[in-house]
């Protein structure tokens, strides 16, 4: 079941993140663990200018509102709705991009790489925390945006007790 946040201009406008951490502790429940099948998903109501090209992670305010929103719940990547889009949109917020015609969007390699690691790293610890095995899960969503880990990587990375 997919849990929709609607994100209104006055909520980015006053980086306002209460709607979203109102359905994200939706998604947590009692627990503290987030169910690991990707659910979330955005609605973000800015009006533009119809001359407007920009896509929505192309405006600043936006992506101060979901700067903000990640810096809250850096695990959030996990619980996205990852086969409606959710993760590349998420992610093009966070990480500097061209948008092509015929190619699409293009993250910038070095700042995707980048958001990448900070993400497996912080997810991993949080879950590992939990007692929740993330390796397969982590290794998904490297692949959803277009590396490979391997195996070992996360023996160097598995907190110690």
């Amino acid at each position: 079941m997919a849990i929709i946040i609607s994100v209104s201009a006055q909520a980015i406008q006053k980086l306002d993140v209460s709607a979203a951490q109102t359905k994200i502790e939706q998604i947590l429940g009692e627990g503290t663990t987030p169910p690991l099948e990707p659910e979330l998903r955005f609605e973000i109501d800015y009006p533009r200018e119809p001359e407007d090209p920009r896509e929505l992670s192309e405006i600043p305010e936006v992506r101060l509102w979901f700067i903000r929103l990640d810096a809250l719940y850096p695990w959030l990547p996990i619980v996205l709705d990852w086969r409606g889009g959710e993760l590349a949109r998420y992610t093009a917020m966070l990480v500097p991009h061209e948008f092509h015609r015929t190619e699409g969007i293009q993250y910038n390699p070095q700042a995707l790489e980048i958001f990448l690691m900070h993400k497996i790293f912080a997810i991993a610890t949080w879950l590992q925390h939990r007692g929740i095995s993330s390796q397969s899960k982590l290794m998904g969503l490297a692949q959803m945006l277009g590396y490979e880990l391997d195996e070992g990587f996360f023996d160097a990375i598995a907190l110690r007790p």
